[in-house]
């Protein structure tokens, strides 16, 4: 392996990169760098996964050829995010510590143009830029890009998969004819192949790894679930890697909010990191999970694009994304730096097919796991607490002075059972967990229909020792975990153990200990959330004797159940006889309007829509 004064590094750069901690230059830093330096005139693809030193392997040559005695720009770095930008201006700003008179402006949007200006006026010889706020100062005439002769696009890929394709032609557009194009990206796609056939020019392509693979020490697993289970083994998942530090990919903003407070709420070190954050709470998320005080971050794609960081044990898929480059873009950021790292999906049925596409795309085999078991967890658990136990550094002279009162405390109490005190209070929620677990089964080849139907044959059973809620508040309404807990803990004057949560786009279900169902009920009844008022009651509850008596045209309807159709509901159909329309029925609502259909089971909310409920009796077919 050479050193960077082989690969014609000079002094004053090698010098501040050694402060940074390099050492060895990296596969791509090795071909890339005496490449830029010694080819100045040629354009270059470099495909390599994000986190490999590509940064460096750019900008080093970069810095080295500028012109420092002129104020002009004469790079440009285009990156797809805020954060990454931020991130290379910094790297670059690092590595030209000792080269006297380089200047890097960073430009992007979320922030004060004005400043951004300002710099500029005062001269950049590198321009590190998003696409959008580039062009913005390129229109009011205050980004002159006419002398620059070198731009890099970084993680190109990313850009293109965002919709950056019109802003790079627009930006093009204002380049020198004479310049050479530097693309760094993880995969090659059309795309990527397109913009090098309109933009480079008798180029030389760079490969690290192979195309479109995955990083080399990644495993790939998926765990295949119902998928209602999904939650369930995405806990078992996180509590059988104790030391674990990951980032769970979601596909919808909603979900990853949701899965985040349920992880929240089960006392998990985790944050959601998606688009409806503003700016602030998003830059405050992401410096916290660099910062390793996150263990968890729960994230769309969109969302987590430009975060880098280092160390990561593991990349969860809580499903599969639609786009194969977006799953290479995912389990690429762990494993790096020769380390390595696990990429692992949790699939229901109807995804396995696409499990078999990525393997032929990134020519690796997905290991087919099976969940580890409440045992092996525990097990697991265990070993963790009694070393972290042991590992305590004990200062003696802090301790010293409360020693004598302790001895005295514990005369008489055998170490013994001071020891199944320590690991009981330290490992006690993983054992009161696992001790009553819920069974997660995995699905057979025929997928996910018997797990429907099984579903279907009745509402889902309260936990042991709880009882099933209803309220009248779903999805739609912005209720989610968080906002069921601060609920209750808001109206019920403290911390009120919860189980289960159900979701639905109109209504929701929670689990309450029995103990707690009453006044659980009769305190948020009548409550109001976002203005609307709020009704709880118990999720088996059976119908009033006013609503049993209900249905066909001109009958009183109680209060709580008024239908969307009026207080008096609609004429009747021709096929049918209207019952009526109301919002959210209770299971015990359905067993009762529903008996003429004659069902051989009793139907739950969740056979029904989610916009209101239109029940018809049938009429008896004339003979």
């Amino acid at each position: 392996m050479k050193t960077f004064e082989e690969l014609g590094v000079s002094e004053q750069i090698r010098r501040a990169i050694s402060e940074l901690g390099f050492e060895q230059p990296m596969p791509v830093q090795e071909q890339v760098i005496p490449y830029l330096l010694n080819a100045a005139d040629s354009d270059l693809i470099a495909l390599a996964q994000t986190g490999t030193g590509k940064t460096a392997a750019f900008g080093i040559p970069l810095l080295q050829t500028l012109d420092t005695q002129s104020r002009h720009t004469q790079a440009l770095i285009l990156s797809p995010t805020r954060e990454l930008c931020l991130q290379i201006s910094d790297d670059l700003k690092d590595f030209s510590k000792y080269l006297p008179g380089v200047h890097v402006v960073a430009v992007y949007g979320g922030t004060s143009i004005v400043q951004q200006i300002r710099a500029l006026q005062h001269g950049a010889q590198i321009i590190v830029a998003t696409p959008g706020r580039l062009i913005d100062l390129v229109n009011r005439g205050k980004a002159d890009l006419s002398h620059v002769g070198r731009i890099v696009l970084d993680e190109a890929d990313e850009m293109l998969n965002m919709g950056f394709s019109e802003s790079i032609n627009e930006i093009f557009e204002h380049l020198p004819e004479q310049r050479n194009t530097l693309m760094f990206s993880a995969t090659m796609s059309r795309e990527i192949e397109r913009i090098a056939k309109t933009y480079l020019h008798n180029h030389r392509e760079i490969v690290v790894g192979s195309r479109n693979e995955g990083a080399e020490h990644v495993n790939h697993i998926y765990y295949l679930v119902h998928a209602k289970d999904k939650y369930l083994a995405l806990k078992r998942v996180v509590d059988f890697h104790p030391r674990i530090f990951a980032i769970i990919f979601c596909r919808t903003k909603v979900e990853t909010q949701e899965i985040a407070d349920k992880l929240i709420r089960d006392g998990y070190n985790a944050e959601a990191l998606h688009g409806d954050l503003s700016q602030d709470q998003r830059d405050l998320t992401m410096q916290k999970f660099r910062q390793h005080t996150v263990q968890l971050l729960v994230a769309t794609d969109v969302a987590a694009r430009g975060l880098d960081v280092d160390d990561l044990t593991h990349v969860i898929n809580y499903g599969l994304p639609d786009d194969i480059e977006n799953y290479t873009h995912r389990s690429g950021r762990t494993g790096r730096a020769g380390k390595k790292g696990t990429s692992i999906s949790i699939i229901h049925t109807r995804e396995k097919h696409k499990v078999r596409q990525i393997e032929k795309e990134i020519g690796k085999e997905f290991v087919d796991g099976t969940l580890p078991s409440p045992q092996e967890i525990c097990t697991k658990q265990l070993y963790r607490a009694m070393d972290k136990i042991e590992k305590v550094d004990v200062d003696e002279e802090q301790i010293a002075p409360f020693m004598e009162e302790i001895n005295r405390h514990f005369e008489f109490v055998d170490k013994e059972d001071i020891i199944k005190k320590i690991v009981s209070m330290t490992f006690g929620r993983f054992l009161a967990y696992y001790a009553d677990a819920p069974e997660i089964e995995k699905p057979s080849g025929k997928g996910e229909k018997s797990a429907r139907n099984k579903e279907k044959n009745g509402p889902r059973k309260a936990s042991k020792g709880y009882v099933r809620l209803f309220i009248n508040l779903g999805k739609a309404d912005g209720f989610y975990p968080g906002e069921v807990m601060q609920m209750l803990n808001r109206y019920l004057g403290g911390r009120q153990q919860v189980g289960h949560i159900d979701l639905y786009p109109k209504f929701s279900y929670i689990e309450v200990p029995k103990q707690d169902a009453q006044r659980v009920m009769k305190t948020l009844s009548g409550t109001r959330f976002k203005g609307r008022e709020v009704r709880c009651n118990a999720a088996d509850e059976k119908p009033t004797k006013d609503f049993q008596k209900g249905g066909g045209k001109n009958k009183n309807y109680p209060t709580d159940f008024v239908g969307k159709g009026g207080k008096n509901g609609r004429k009747s159909s021709k096929k049918s006889d209207f019952i009526g329309i109301f919002d959210e029925p209770t299971v015990g609502d359905w067993r009762e309007l529903m008996k003429p259909k004659k069902w051989d089971r009793n139907p739950s909310a969740e056979d029904f829509g989610d916009e209101g409920w239109a029940l018809r009796k049938p009429r008896k077919k004339k003979k």
